[in-house]
């Protein structure tokens, strides 16, 4: 993995005190309440790991990059499986 794919351990700006969230590198939680925030539609950590199973692609360590997921779930919708 490298650097600019690795978590961020950093502060956020702002000084929250919050680490950074790395697109190409996001926990599932993380990725499901942001993916709720910005699609305005409740996604679950649940719903995030059942996509998983079902063949949505991770990193190495779990985590999930948030445009191989968009990607993958645009080949899914176009072949027709939910």
């Amino acid at each position: 993995m490298t650097p600019e794919h690795a978590p961020s351990s950093q502060p956020a700006a702002g000084g929250q005190g919050m680490s950074r969230l790395n697109p190409a590198a996001m926990p599932v939680a993380d990725a499901a309440r942001v993916l709720t925030r910005l699609g305005g539609k409740p996604v679950t950590e649940a719903m995030l790991r059942a996509d998983i199973d079902a063949g949505a692609p991770t990193n190495a360590d779990g985590s999930v990059n948030l445009v191989h997921y968009a990607a993958w779930l645009v080949k899914e919708m176009s072949a027709g499986g939910d």
